[in-house]
Formats: structure tokens, C-alpha cells, sequence
């Protein structure tokens, strides 16, 4: 399914369950009709409805079955009934069927049909008709897969996944886009997978997962009129979208057989979030994971794989709009302590030549550009060839650099400031400015534990090692520092002496 069809089903589930509260009125048949509005705002839909009738103070909306059309997939959801109670201090009561069906059919001959489940679900919404703000509460919404069926074959198994005590608040209102914001919590989330592949060997899928304290959280902008097939239109029409979530431990187990194989394992992680932003002006994502443990075993693996992180981590953010001035930016990626059992070891270093401590890499920049065109507007970004770049460069900050391996450590940082009136002397850059430096501990003692090891020949490391002869200084023992400047006249230095 794609990036696009994601975010309509997404936008559609999420109008359906989550919710806010405000003290306003707002009448049974206004939610419903907000309700018909958002399910046919972002793609092809057809709504059916057996009836609509009013019961005293309850809208009973029966045999509800909605349709919605992609390029890619289709899908439909029926829900036998549909109640709407308004309540005397002007809110909204909306209570459903306990279940109902949906199915996806891709372009393809396979149908897949999942059934969902919800136990105490209660929305409660309030505010007015061009502001609704919901309250949810479930004990529990569980989907579960029913069958796929491909053709004459059907799949046999279970899947499911169960979102366990659910509150939290979903908020929407029309201007000049849909506007849409949620806050949810979930206790926790069980997933269970058990797989039989039809006409298969013995071929199966099973595994299982437990997610803790999930919170996850979001706005959204939405042109009324989106045209996801056109994503440069979205941004024109003002699609904005800025959320993510934490959760505080999650771990998950798989066993597969497949193609004659086997292979088998776990996966576990403490506290992780991940952030995100997306619009006509920025770009950004951050993604943090702590506790990594990653266990495989396998008919193929000679031996178990144990894999482990202290903390995972990745993050950027770039200008994507025009400005009249710098902007910031930023790229980082961080794995530290990364950690590999001894039999892993044992294959890469028999010997036990090298220190077995676990491994840091970290990297860390960042920056200020002035965008010179909206990189969203297809009709700019035609416009960058050759030299017309599409951003002027301002400041550059190595913030960090740190990689700590097999007893070797390498750290720098440094400052760059960049003059945009001379894009001659360093074409067709603007000119820098400033200076880095890197320092090495152990870097030689690394190549000669490498050596004995019968890694590397000898005689092809007397090149590097004269070239860190060259351009970098000795300031202990097998301690190495490089200083890399640019002066204002454009000049640059290594630890003092001119090159260029």
C-alpha cells in the first residue's frame, strides 16, 4: 500500500474513533453529517445507508456500508448499526455495533477480510458544527484478520492486534483546510500472528509482540479538496502535518519457515519515540530507540546472533520553502554501544587479537541555508541546474563526530561560516571560513592488530600511514591530531601549513 493510500485510511480510521471536549451544542444530525463529510473528503467513496431514522432524542443510522476507491486498492467497511443520543448539555453520545467486517481488495485477485472489535468504546462529542471535539474511551479495539483468499486458495491462521485501554481526546473543524488534532493513549497493544501457507510444506508464519504506554499525538492540516495523486498540490493548498509518538518498552518474537528454511527470534526495546514534521516550509524526523536487543537463530546461522544497542537514533530537518533568510538544518545519527555476542566474535577475530568492547558511532551536523526556491513548487525546482543551486550555505557545524572501534577512537568537530559574495575562490560554493578538528587514539595499534590478522597486507597500509604522517601531528602515545582551517583570504591550512 502506498505512502498516499496510508494517510486516507489513516485520516478516515482516525475520524471514526478518536476525539476532545468543549461546552457547545451540537445536534445528532450535525455529527452525522461531519461523519459522511470526512468519510468521502479524501478519495472516491460511495456511501450506502439502509436508513436514517430519529428515535426521540437517537439518530439510529442502519446498514452503513462505505466503499472507497484507489489506484491501488479497494477497500469496505459495513456497520449494522450506528446510534447517535444527544445528550441535555448539548454533546453527543455515539455507541455502534460490537463489530463489523472490512475488506481490501488490491488490484489483484486476493481479498483480504478483517473483522473489528470493540469492547466499552464510548465517543462523546461536543463543541459546534464547525468545531466538533471528541472524547474516546475503550476498553479494548481489536482487529483480526478472517481469512485471505486468493483465487481458489484461502489462507489459513490468525492475526490479530488489540489496542487495550484506549482514552484520549480528536478534534476537527473546517477553515480553509480540515483540520484535524489527536492525543490518544493506549495501555498497551498485543499482537499475535500464526500463519499457514496454503500448499506449502510445512511453510508458516507465527509470532507475537507487547507494546507498553503508547501515547501518540498529532496535527493536521488537510486541503479540502486533496488531491493525493498531485502531493505539489497538497503543500500549494496547505497540507501541513506535525505529530509521532513514545511508547515505553515494546519486545516481539517470530518463528518463520519458508523456501526450505528456518529461522527464528526476538526483538526488544526500551523507551522510543519518533517526530515528525512535514509542510510547504520544513522537513524534519527524529526517531530514538533505547535497550535494543536483537536475538536470531536460523537453520542457515551456524550459531546464535545477538545484537545489542544502548541507543539507536536518526534525525534530520531541512528548509523546503523560500526565504529572505537563513534557515536552519540538521543531520545526526547515533548508535552507541553497539554490542555482538562472542561467537560472532569469534568467527571475526579467532584469535582474540582485538578488543571485544562494544562500538560508538555518532554523527552529528548541522547548519544554516537561505532556500532560493520552494522545493515543493515543481515549476522551481525545474529551475536548478548546473551551478543554480538551490540553496545559499551560511553556517556548518560538525557538532560531533565520535567512533569508538575494536580499541580505536576518532572525535572531531569545528565551525564553518561561508560568504556568499565570492563563489569563485571554491566554486560554486560560497567561500568557508573556519576550521575542524579531528584527533585518533589507538588508530595504529588498529591497523596492526589488522595486519595480524592477516586482514590487511601489510605492504597496502605504508600509503595511509604516510599520508597521516603528512596530515596529522603526534601529541602522545599513538595519539594523532589534524587541524583542518580555511583563513578569510581562502587559503587552507592543516595543522598550520598551507596547501592551497
Amino acid at each position: 500500500m502506498t505512502y498516499s493510500m496510508k494517510m486516507r485510511s489513516a485520516v478516515c480510521i482516525a475520524a471514526m474513533i478518536a476525539g476532545g471536549a468543549a461546552q457547545a451544542d451540537v445536534t445528532a444530525q450535525q455529527v452525522w453529517d461531519d461523519w459522511k463529510e470526512q468519510m468521502s473528503l479524501y478519495q472516491q467513496t460511495e456511501i450506502e445507508v439502509g436508513s436514517e431514522e430519529m428515535s426521540g432524542d437517537t439518530l439510529v443510522v442502519s446498514n452503513l456500508s462505505v466503499t472507497s476507491t484507489s489506484p491501488e486498492i479497494t477497500s469496505n467497511y459495513s456497520i449494522e448499526e450506528l446510534r447517535f443520543e444527544e445528550k441535555r448539555n448539548g454533546s453527543v453520545v455515539i455507541t455502534m455495533s460490537d463489530s463489523y467486517p472490512i475488506t481490501f481488495t488490491p488490484e489483484s485477485d486476493v481479498v483480504v477480510t478483517v473483522e473489528t472489535t470493540q469492547s466499552g468504546l464510548e465517543l462523546v462529542v461536543s463543541g459546534d458544527p464547525d468545531a466538533m471535539n471528541y472524547d474516546v474511551k475503550a476498553d479494548s479495539i481489536a482487529i483480526a484478520l478472517k481469512d485471505i483468499v486468493d483465487g481458489d486458495v484461502t489462507f489459513d491462521g490468525t492475526a490479530s492486534i488489540v489496542l487495550n485501554d484506549m482514552s484520549g481526546t480528536y478534534a476537527t473543524a473546517e477553515t480553509e483546510t480540515r483540520d484535524i488534532s489527536y492525543d490518544l493513549d493506549i495501555a498497551s497493544t498485543d499482537i499475535l500472528v500464526d500463519v499457514q501457507v496454503p500448499g506449502g510444506k510445512d511453510e508458516y508464519f507465527t509470532g507475537g509482540g507487547k507494546i507498553e504506554g503508547i501515547n501518540m499525538a498529532a496535527t493536521i492540516a488537510m486541503p479540502i479538496d486533496a488531491d493525493f495523486e498531485n502531493p505539489e498540490e497538497l503543500f500549494a493548498n496547505g497540507f501541513a502535518m506535525e505529530g509521532g509518538y513514545t511508547l515505553d518498552a515494546a519486545s516481539y518474537i517470530f518463528d518463520v519457515n519458508a523456501d526450505g528454511e528456518q529461522f527464528a527470534g526476538s526483538v526488544s526495546m526500551g523507551d522510543t519515540d519518533l517526530k515528525g514534521q512535514f509542510n510547504s516550509t520544513v522537513v524534519s524526523y527524529d526517531a530514538n530507540a533505547n535497550d535494543v536487543a536483537v536475538n536470531i537463530t536460523g537453520s542457515e546461522v551456524p550459531f546464535p546472533i545477538e545484537l545489542t544497542f544502548a541507543k539507536y537514533g536518526i534525525g534530520f530537518e531541512a528548509p523546503l520553502g523560500k526565504s529572505d533568510q537563513p534557515e536552519d538544518f540538521r543531520l545526526s545519527f547515533d548508535f552507541i554501544d553497539v554490542a555482538i555476542n562472542e561467537m560472532i566474535w569469534g568467527m571475526i577475530d579467532p584469535g582474540n587479537v582485538l578488543p571485544h568492547d562494544p562500538a560508538t558511532i555518532q554523527f552529528a551536523l548541522s547548519g544554516t541555508a537561505q532556500p532560493m526556491i520552494d522545493m515543493m513548487d515543481p515549476a522551481q525546482q525545474a529551475t536548478i541546474k548546473g551551478d543554480n543551486l538551490p540553496f545559499e550555505l551560511n553556517t556548518l557545524s560538525l557538532e560531533n563526530l565520535k567512533i569508538a572501534l575494536a580499541g580505536a577512537l576518532v572525535t572531531g568537530a569545528g565551525d564553518f561560516t561561508f560568504d556568499s559574495t565570492d563563489t569563485q575562490t571554491f566554486a560554486p560554493m560560497p567561500r568557508p571560513e573556519g576550521e575542524v578538528a579531528i584527533k585518533a587514539n589507538g588508530l595504529n595499534q588498529l591497523i596492526d592488530n589488522l595486519i595480524d590478522m592477516g586482514l590487511i597486507p601489510e605492504e597496502q597500509v605504508m600509503g595511509p600511514r604516510m599520508m597521516m604522517g603528512m596530515f596529522a601531528r603526534t601529541t602522545g602515545d599513538d595519539q594523532l591530531e589534524t587541524t583542518l582551517e580555511v583563513n578569510g583570504e581562502g587559503h587552507v591550512l592543516v595543522n598550520g601549513q598551507r596547501v592551497k
